[in-house]
């Protein structure tokens, strides 16, 4: 639109006086009379308003507000242009006490009357105003236009105030069209009202017209401050026109426009938001060319910018260069160059940081400062976490629940329950949120090292908080419990999770499966897994490592098998983990050789396989006495690049023990020295061990003397192994002199120590001094069911049956519970005996006790039913064992036909 068009449009909103007018003389009179009585009303108001008379009672009176109408107030206004605070508390008044509703034209005057008097904040306020009544913008510029001449004023701040007014209001492109009309009537914008109309136009993402008008604001021979300037580059900025932002940059520089370092901050920002940071920090190094300095808001700007392209080094060298030019990094900046660093790795810098960040007075967030400390448990880093938290309180920074949670998790996995648990009673005391994740960590951490009872304990005060178990409180009491074989509480706990509505997740089933395979219930873990798989509950590797080593420690290799084939097609990657049971069950059961078959095939498959899969077929070859093959697969270890460690070693020379060659054993015992390794006490004692068990005690001691040597000093094992085998040649002085050279070196002796001369002195019939021995072992609680077995077998042995069958009753007064073994051995004398009454007596006895009889014990009863003639009860009993899942053998068979046929041949005699 011209100038010309706009001023035409303009003239027609303006109500001025009707040139169509009919000038009839009677008319004219009246018209005359009436406008002498409106000025002498308007008058009367204005001499109100003027004078000391209360407004309330002067305005409110009939005359005034039965004839006060809106053109009288702008008259009134009009003539108090010499006092507008005044005019201002008259339209206010009128507005707040009679609810008058102003017209467009009285606000136009008193905004312009307030802005001639500098009062621009109510002058502003009436625009806001005014806005709301949706008026057409050119009958509003109209309005402003004519009250200015009214006024008499000349400039035209008002209409800045309207176009301002426009920008506040988010109505922008209203706001443009009145700074144009503007300029088409003559009136040059205030730089300032052209700068918030870009920038307004700049939230509008109307970057296109922000390029446009600026140009076309410098043809109206404005000249651009460095706000103006900072808008027009963050336009073009946000158009990613960065070549051309820089462009105009170095134009308003050789134009002489006054840049200040906002404009240079807008173009960092934009650099930097689109990932070019070398040109960003190539903008902040050539500042000094015009006189200017980079700001802390634009090296914070290049920091964040730098850290979004992860270029933490060149973001720690900025706050470096800014700490030293004593510029304040911001809360921001810090947090996420120091979040940044540990999210690289750099944990150590990160925490160097923190700590030099205290001296300029900024600390990062509470998040960020969370987050570190948890980086550094992580790298078990622990006391660098402790010391952070206890720096917070210097800066003003309060722990959360998160804080806590995180170094309570920590301790526990340092296995500082104790101390945890004090970290636990200050966060309840700190008033924090209490979560389930603190006493999570504790329950896991009780558990780990087996104190149930604490756990339990643990598990109860966060029930009587009122704070409710999660999936991870009850998978951590599962898995203790599992640990402990205790399979009943684990189901307990199960039911009672998924009877609250928590749903089990995969590590709940898994450590179930693994308790279950622990108690070799393969049954039942094989259900659970079907069960699992049921409820929609995806088993991952570590289920079936779990269930796959289950089966391979119960020697059910196909079954194994059959898991890892289901593994793969499941797209699931077994590891090591999954390798080495494999392996070693394959051994196990005696298939080494498939073993072999099934390493070469993932070495075809180039699969990986660490030190445990080889020690697991290092093993099952010394087991079968192929140290040959043995070594052979310690020279594939060292061409993979695998390390030998003392546990290969050791498989190696307890083979090479079993084998007999002393040769090898000097030779693998040289190349662990030349390796730089030297025997542990495991390795030691396995050798002394292996010789004891062969009688040759001189080379067992000789041993014992370079273990000396070497500095590996003997532990109860080592000492026990030398005991059994000097009981076992007979040499019970010597053993009892190693027994208290053993405690001179305050080593006390195990069950198996005791067990060692308890047996021999059975066996050479020296049954007093066996029962006084076992007295001192009822004392230290040593005494355990072997132990009075081989007191059982020495009675026994000694035809002192029923000295045996007291022991049964004296077990169990002390705590102590018979098994199989103990009963079956008296029975079996019973029956040699002929006591076939007291032997069935006893065999009820075990019965109502709770032990199962295995195939051994029913074979002597069948055996001694048979002799004392008793075939129907042996018939019976070879009825129950079959039931039972025991398999007879050939004796118990021949014992059942000879006796029957010997009765059947008496009875046909």
């Amino acid at each position: 639109m011209s100038r010309a068009s706009r001023s035409t449009s303009i003239r027609s909103h303006m109500k001025l006086v009707d040139r169509r007018l009919i000038f009839k003389s009677g008319k004219f009179r009246s018209l005359c009379s009436c406008r002498n009585e409106d000025d002498q009303f308007v008058g009367t108001v204005y001499g109100i308003v003027r004078g000391r008379e209360s407004w309330k009672v002067a305005l409110n009176s009939d005359y005034v507000s039965r004839n006060l109408r809106p053109h009288h107030v702008q008259k009134v206004l009009l003539r108090s242009r010499n006092d507008s605070r005044l005019a201002l508390r008259f339209f206010n008044f009128l507005g707040l006490h009679k609810s008058f509703n102003h017209s467009a034209k009285s606000f136009c005057i008193l905004i312009q009357l307030l802005v001639h008097s500098n009062l621009y904040w109510p002058a502003s306020s009436l625009v806001q105003t005014l806005l709301i009544r949706k008026l057409d913008p050119n009958e509003l510029f109209g309005s402003f236009l004519s009250s200015q001449t009214e006024l008499g004023l000349t400039s035209g701040a008002g209409l800045d105030c309207l176009v301002q007014g426009y920008v506040q209001c988010r109505e922008v492109l209203n706001g443009v069209l009145v700074a144009r009309l503007m300029w088409d009537h003559g009136f040059l914008p205030q730089v300032r009202t052209l700068s918030a109309l870009l920038n307004g136009l700049n939230r509008m993402r109307r970057f296109d017209l922000v390029l446009e008008l600026f140009d076309e604001f410098v043809k109206w021979g404005v000249h651009p401050d460095a706000y103006m300037c900072a808008a027009l580059v963050r336009g073009l900025c946000e158009l990613k026109e960065f070549d051309l932002a820089k462009e105009r940059v170095r134009t308003m520089e050789v134009s002489g426009c006054v840049l200040n370092v906002v404009t240079y901050n807008v173009l960092v920002h934009g650099l930097c938001k689109s990932l070019r940071f070398q040109e960003a920090i190539e903008v902040k190094n050539v500042l000094g060319r015009n006189g200017l300095r980079a700001d802390n808001v634009m090296y914070c700007t290049l920091i964040l910018g730098c850290c979004t392209a992860n270029e933490y080094g060149i973001s720690l060298e900025l706050m470096n260069e800014m700490v030293e030019l004593d510029l304040k990094p911001s809360e921001a900046a810090l947090s996420c160059l120091v979040d940044g660093l540990r999210k690289s790795g750099k944990i150590e810098e990160a925490t160097k940081l923190i700590n030099k960040s205290l001296k300029f007075g900024v600390s990062p967030n509470l998040y960020v400062y969370n987050a570190v400390i948890s980086s550094l448990c992580e790298h078990e880093k622990f006391h660098e976490a402790e010391l952070l938290f206890d720096s917070m309180s210097s800066r003003d920074l309060v722990p959360n629940d998160v804080t806590y949670s995180i170094l309570i998790a920590s301790l526990c996995k340092q296995g500082k329950t104790d101390a945890a648990h004090c970290l636990l009673l200050k966060l309840i005391e700190s008033g924090a949120r209490l979560t389930p994740y603190p006493y999570n960590s504790l329950i896991s951490g009780h558990c780990k090292v087996g104190n149930m009872s604490a756990a339990e304990h643990i598990f109860s005060d966060l029930t009587a908080k009122g704070i409710t178990p999660t999936v991870v409180t009850y998978t951590s009491l599962i898995s203790g419990y599992c640990s402990e074989g205790n399979m009943n509480t684990a189901f307990r706990l199960y039911h009672e999770m998924t009877g609250k509505g928590i749903r089990p997740n995969t590590y709940t089933f898994t450590v179930l499966i693994y308790g279950l395979c622990l108690t070799n219930a393969l049954d039942e873990a094989r259900k659970l897994f079907d069960e699992m798989v049921a409820l929609q509950v995806m088993p991952n590797e570590v289920t079936y490592n779990v269930i796959i080593d289950g089966h391979c420690k119960q020697g059910d290799i196909v079954k194994a098998f059959e898991f890892y084939d289901e593994m793969v097609k499941k797209g699931l990657v077994p590891d090591d983990y999954t390798y080495r049971p494999l392996i070693s069950g394959l051994c196990f059961t005696g298939s080494v050789n498939e073993a072999r078959t099934f390493v070469d095939d993932l070495h075809r498959k180039h699969h990986k396989l660490n030190e445990m899969c080889f020690t697991a077929l290092l093993h099952g070859y010394c087991k079968e006495g192929r140290v040959k093959d043995a070594l052979i697969v310690c020279s594939e270890m060292a061409e993979r690049g695998l390390y030998m460690d003392l546990v290969c070693y050791s498989v190696l020379i307890h083979g090479t023990l079993n084998d007999g060659d002393p040769k090898r054993l000097f030779s693998i015992l040289k190349h662990m020295h030349d390796k730089g390794l030297r025997p542990d006490i495991v390795i030691y004692t396995s050798m002394i061990d292996a010789y004891c068990t062969a009688g040759d005690m001189d080379k067992a001691f000789k041993l014992l003397d370079i273990m000396a040597d070497e500095g590996c000093t003997p532990n109860v094992i080592t000492y026990t192994a030398l005991i059994n085998g000097l009981c076992k040649v007979g040499d019970i002085p010597k053993a009892e002199r190693l027994c208290e050279q053993m405690l001179a070196s305050h080593i006390l002796p195990n069950q198996i120590t005791y067990s060692s001369f308890l047996n021999q002195l059975t066996k050479e019939g020296d049954l007093d001094k066996a029962a006084e021995l076992h007295s001192a072992m009822l004392k230290r609680f040593l005494a355990n069911t072997v132990t009075y077995n081989i007191l059982i077998r020495g009675f026994c042995n000694l035809d002192r049956v029923e000295e045996a069958a007291e022991l049964i009753v004296k077990m169990m007064e002390n705590g102590v519970f018979p098994d199989c073994i103990s009963y079956s051995t008296i029975i079996y004398h019973y029956c040699t005996r002929g006591n076939i009454h007291e032997a069935i007596r006893l065999w009820d006895s075990m019965l109502i006790s709770g032990v199962t009889p295995d195939a051994v014990a029913y074979k002597f009863m069948i055996h001694g039913c048979c002799i004392a003639g008793e075939l129907t009860r042996a018939s019976e009993l070879r009825e129950d064992m079959l039931r039972k899942g025991a398999k007879p053998d050939g004796g118990t068979y021949y014992s059942l036909i000879h006796h029957t046929c010997a009765k059947t041949l008496t009875s046909a005699s």
